[in-house]
């Protein structure tokens, strides 16, 4: 039996917030996400460990799920 393929679900993330005057860690997330200007944006899986950066940084990015 071949194994079931999992639909990979992603997300448009963009950063509209400057990150100028924000905590490192906020930074660091932006980074992380690879943000680096404002209206930039970058397309991710939709995975937990990246939900929970978004979470962090929520007021400075703009998200939409991406069919």
């Amino acid at each position: 039996m071949p194994a079931a393929k999992k639909k990979v679900v992603v997300v448009k993330v963009t950063l509209v917030r400057s990150k100028h005057g924000r905590l490192p860690r906020h930074v660091a997330c932006l980074k992380g996400l690879g943000l680096q200007r404002i209206n930039q944006s970058v397309q991710l899986q939709d995975t937990p460990e990246v939900r929970g950066i978004i979470n962090k940084v929520s007021y400075m990015v703009k998200v939409e799920d991406v069919a």
